[in-house]
């Protein structure tokens, strides 16, 4: 992390951040905090085995509940939420965050499997940028399935560079300072 914020250009606009996606649903993605864990507990116990990645989420709800909660107390979270003025309350459809340390952050992103496809992951990854930005990390890596091709897409759609290529995994990484 940079003492600086500001050092550099942002190359990726943050939060709070709202668009129709390609399905024509209204998305508002904004910072996750406690009061959020509950809904994302709810958009992860109902994914299936085919939806989760290199074991996450856990398939167990009180383990939903303890992964979901590391990430908010340790990271910066954004969370996507579909709002449809005829239910009760804005629905979590994705999670996106960065758990930072020494000199780098890893990042973990998910979108409801309802809502692949429409535009949401591009924007909930730009955003996460953003706001990584924002708070001075100059450093993110992730680790992907190397089957995983659309998530390999997006990744390398923001600039994300494949580092290490394991048999299962391949590994990428991504500056944030401005060139």
């Amino acid at each position: 992390m940079t003492d600086d914020a500001t050092a550099a250009p942002e190359r990726f606009q943050p939060p709070p951040r709202s668009f129709v996606d390609a399905r024509d649903r209204e998305i508002e993605i904004r910072t996750a905090d406690d009061a959020d864990c509950d809904a994302l507990v709810d958009m992860y116990a109902a994914y299936t085995d085919a939806d989760r990645a290199q074991g996450i989420p856990p398939r167990e709800r009180r383990d939903i509940d303890d992964w979901v909660a590391g990430l908010i107390d340790g990271g910066i979270n954004l969370a996507a939420w579909h709002v449809d003025d005829s239910t009760d309350g804005d629905r979590a459809v994705g999670h996106a965050a960065l758990m930072p340390y020494d000199d780098t952050a890893e990042l973990v992103i998910f979108v409801h499997p309802d809502y692949h496809h429409a535009g949401i992951g591009s924007r909930l990854i730009r955003a996460l940028l953003g706001a990584g930005q924002r708070a001075g990390l100059t450093h993110v890596w992730l680790s992907v399935q190397r089957d995983n091709h659309v998530a390999m897409n997006l990744y390398r759609s923001v600039g994300f560079e494949t580092t290490n290529r394991e048999r299962s995994e391949h590994e990428m990484e991504l500056d944030l300072v401005a060139e």
